[in-house]
């Protein structure tokens, strides 16, 4: 259980940040770490009260500040339909004591919301503000209020109008923009009290000790807690919401009587998993939080890097771009690369300073097999200068020149909106080399499945999945099959995890011209013609592929015969540009001269070593030849 003893130290370290929404340079800044005993929920509407209980006004929350932290209960934190009343803020079913006068077809839950809110009051008799709300909802007249006030509005037959099909948002009153049925409402409180500078009852940190003092003294249930090694009050239910606020799947669940979670092996659910709610409670909240702050989610899966006091770190997931956090504004094709470069290792070699003391980083990995069941799929505990050196061997041995990053600028000049490529060197981010591997459409579970496969190889330097390698450059062979900036994406990754897998070859990043190897050589010539023809063609402002572009998936099954049929197809072009491509055709005699004896006849299947070479030649042009540069991401950007 050593992963919930970290994450319940990491939240006893990181208490500073309860209730702090985050700042605008993390990732997500809108998932705090939450006090125990507490949840989130999305409100829809917030009722100000004045200090007597008497209603004000209301209004309809904004989306962007509608998460609200409220106080919960175990049952309520995980109810299904049931009468599980959060004890202040909830929805209109359980806080409205004229609910049922509006919707007679659903069962009011509004006693036990009541008798939850009484008897907080009683134990915390000095605080005015749930006062304030008691004697409000002992009036039962909520919904009547609202409807007054016109947040609500009335159907024909005098209940909740309701949404019908074919009916427009913008025809319907303000609050159905907010909620998909005014039945469905989530209510908070503002109290306005003279002199108390926090009227927001969710932002109280009063009402939040107040609310955990009063639950933890309810609890009377205790045990021997397995993580602390002492008796102590223990969970029934566990934390969901791990990954994003819909995720009900847990990490901990025994509570299933009827099959075998526990059936067979003990007695009851607490031999199985006896934990202090103290300890699961901070430890759910606390992996919860650095998903949202500093993870990766996608879908069930969610992986995070950290450190125990909550200093940011790079993750494993991201790619340079991401670690240095510097998108630039205006780059050049070759000076941006080289620069992006240069800060990252700048960047590393600060993150080696700050974090060579650190002696703990930790790495989890959780995935949902089912809606209902989560697990911990990855736990690893490094130094913190051993993961920050397995971060820089990993970007620097599957490292490649990338172009598949774009971003959207404003031209001064035009006023226009225009693509710009960000070129970079590196590894790219999981998520895009298994998109390289199985395409841009991949399956969620499939794609899930390759970043968890990748994760090792980044932590632990575990050798690359062949697998993975020889999808990717198979489907980089295959050009015609995908679209120019999803083929150049591919093709850049294919020749990094190629260069990764074969790390003891120490591939070149840069044109090796001292390369004699078969592949590498063919790769190179084929780069040729292709450049050849695409330069003829832009001269005559002819769009089209080229014939090496349309062969290439043969040309790596079948080079020799192949090449013979490109390069018949070059002759018409060596004759439109006459002179000028006399370079060319020199160069690819040099490059059939460098072959050794009798490897140029071989007509088998090309090895992903061809595409380093094509790659390496194309980039050589790049540098030499500024229209080819500019055609090409033209291109690109179509």
């Amino acid at each position: 259980m050593s992963w919930i003893q970290e994450l319940y130290k990491t939240y006893d370290q990181c208490e500073k940040y309860i209730g702090i929404d985050g700042n605008e340079d993390e990732k997500n800044h809108t998932t705090p770490l939450l006090p125990i005993c507490h949840t989130t929920q999305m409100a829809h509407v917030e009722i100000t009260l004045n200090e007597d209980g008497n209603f004000q006004k209301a209004e309809i929350v904004n989306k962007n500040d509608a998460r609200t932290i409220i106080p919960c209960t175990e049952l309520s934190s995980n109810r299904v339909g049931n009468d599980a009343p959060h004890p202040l803020c909830d929805k209109l079913q359980f806080v409205a004591g004229d609910f049922c006068k509006y919707e007679a077809s659903k069962k009011s839950f509004f006693p036990s919301y009541k008798k939850l809110l009484k008897d907080w009051c009683d134990f915390a008799s000095d605080n005015k503000k749930i006062h304030s709300v008691y004697k409000y909802i002992s009036k039962e007249h909520l919904i009547d209020d609202l409807m007054a006030y016109q947040i609500f509005a009335k159907g024909d037959d005098g209940t909740f109008l309701e949404k019908k099909k074919g009916d427009r948002i913008q025809d319907l009153p303000p609050i159905f923009r907010t909620v998909a049925s005014q039945k469905e409402t989530f209510v908070r409180w503002i109290v306005d009290i003279p002199g108390d500078p926090v009227s927001a009852v969710w932002k109280d940190r009063e009402i939040w000790k107040n609310w955990i003092d009063f639950y933890s003294k309810s609890i009377e249930r205790k045990s021997f807690c397995i993580v602390s090694g002492k008796e102590e009050t223990v969970a029934t239910l566990h934390p969901a919401k791990i990954v994003s606020d819909g995720d009900k799947a847990k990490l901990i669940s025994s509570n299933d009587k009827t099959d075998f979670t526990y059936r067979g092996r003990f007695q009851n659910a607490e031999q199985a998993a006896a934990i202090n709610f103290i300890v699961t409670q901070k430890a759910h909240f606390a992996l919860r939080w650095l998903l949202a702050r500093q993870g990766y989610r996608n879908g069930d899966l969610g992986i995070v890097a950290w450190a125990a006091a909550g200093i940011m770190i790079p993750q494993p997931t991201d790619s340079p771009l991401e670690i240095i956090s510097n998108m630039p504004e205006e780059p050049l094709p070759y000076e941006t690369a080289q620069n992006i470069g240069i800060q990252f290792r700048k960047r590393i070699a600060g993150y080696k300073v700050a974090l060579g003391n650190i002696k703990n980083i930790f790495v989890l990995a959780t995935d949902a097999a089912t809606t209902g069941r989560r697990a911990v799929t990855y736990f690893r505990q490094l130094g913190g200068s051993d993961y920050i050196d397995r971060i820089d061997s990993w970007h620097s041995t599957c490292s490649w020149l990338h172009r598949f990053v774009f971003r959207e600028i404003k031209d001064p000049e035009t006023g226009k909106k225009r693509k710009i490529c960000i070129p970079f060197t590196g590894a790219a981010a999981p998520v895009d080399i298994a998109k390289a591997a199985f395409g841009e459409k991949i399956d969620e579970k499939l794609l899930r499945y390759t970043i968890s496969r990748i994760l090792p190889c980044i932590v632990e330097q575990q050798p690359l999945p062949r697998d993975l390698m020889e999808s990717s450059v198979r489907r980089a062979s295959n050009r015609i099959s995908m679209e120019p900036w999803e083929w150049e994406k591919t093709l850049s990754i294919a020749c990094a995890l190629f260069r990764k897998y074969h790390e003891k070859e120490k591939y070149d990043m840069s044109l090796d011209q001292t390369n004699q190897n078969r592949d590498y050589l063919y790769g190179r010539l084929l780069a040729v013609a292709e450049n050849l023809e695409r330069w003829a063609l832009n001269d005559s402002g002819e769009k089209r592929e080229t014939n090496a572009a349309r062969l290439m998936q043969r040309f790596s099954d079948h080079p020799f015969s192949t090449w013979r049929t490109i390069e018949l197809a070059l002759t018409p072009y060596k004759a439109r540009l006459g002179a000028k491509s006399q370079k060319y055709q020199d160069l690819m005699d040099q490059i059939i001269a460098s072959f050794r004896n009798g490897e140029f006849l071989n007509d088998n299947k090309l090895s992903g070593e061809f595409l380093l070479g094509y790659h390496c030649q194309r980039e050589e042009f790049r540098s030499s030849f500024g229209r080819v540069v500019k055609a090409d991401l033209e291109q690109i950007n179509e």
